[in-house]
């Protein structure tokens, strides 16, 4: 059975006025997410992934175009776009649990009710016992879950997402990774991510948008096929394996193009 459409970007291009003329960041962009999918964007350094996200998350304006959500159209920040960055964001003189309230605290909701919406997501993220902790004493994925327990505890329609764990080590990065799917699969929640990462695009998403060089356009369009749930045992089946080569001759042609000025 078919999902509905949450999100759409429809013939997007931004275009900014340099020093030696215009240039071209994104061309004609198109991309759909369904309700509750989880969604990657993949492309060479450069192509325009993350403006594409702060366009669709409201931060920046497209060119022509337009972002829909549920089919209106969305040109400026909202509740219902939830972001995490690579940065953590997060307020030093808080603790985790004052932390995630504060998109709560912000709406207005009172106290008792945002107390209980922030500890059910700090529970999701792993983190109960934690509450009481400051940033500056939480490891950098400890960081980056206080920050995903935050956005989420808004309860955004969709969760964007910009090389969130960019900054995190191998290994917890890939403990995070199985933490996300591992969210994703329990909440439903609806997810587009950008990375740089193929293997993580390859383990995540459900689909993957592969992005061509600058002006950065959609060149493919990946479904992935892995079966069992997502985990680091994931990374060494055959149709994981398949599956990131096909991206990876995708991207390697992308370089040797612009090697050569094709």
């Amino acid at each position: 059975m078919s999902r509905k459409t949450k999100l759409q970007v429809k013939n997007l291009s931004r275009i900014y006025e340099g020093n030696n003329g215009p240039v071209v960041a994104l061309q004609d962009v198109n991309l759909e997410v369904e309700e509750s999918e989880f969604v990657m964007i993949v492309g060479p350094s450069g192509c325009g992934k993350t403006t594409l996200i702060n366009i669709i998350g409201g931060l920046d304006e497209a060119t022509s175009g337009e972002v829909l959500l549920d089919g209106t159209p969305v040109s400026a920040p909202g509740a219902d776009r939830g972001m995490v960055f690579q940065g953590y964001s997060l307020f030093p003189w808080l603790n985790v649990q004052k932390n995630v309230e504060f998109g709560l605290k912000m709406k207005g909701i009172p106290a008792a009710e945002r107390a209980e919406q922030a500890q059910k997501y700090i529970e999701l993220v792993g983190l109960k016992g934690f509450e009481t902790a400051l940033p500056k004493q939480l490891s950098g994925g400890m960081k980056q879950r206080v920050a995903i327990a935050r956005t989420l505890a808004n309860e955004p329609q969709v969760l964007l997402m910009d090389e969130p764990f960019g900054a995190l080590d191998a290994q917890t990065r890939v403990v995070m990774q199985e933490l996300l799917a591992d969210i994703s699969r329990r909440t439903g929640t609806t997810i587009l991510f950008i990375t740089h990462d193929i293997d993580e695009a390859v383990l995540l998403g459900e689909r993957v948008y592969v992005m061509s060089r600058r002006p950065g356009t959609v060149r493919d369009v990946i479904t992935v096929d892995i079966p069992g749930e997502r985990s680091h045992n994931s990374l060494v089946l055959p149709e994981f394996l398949e599956t990131k080569k096909q991206i990876m001759d995708m991207l390697w042609q992308e370089s040797q193009d612009a090697a050569l000025g094709r």
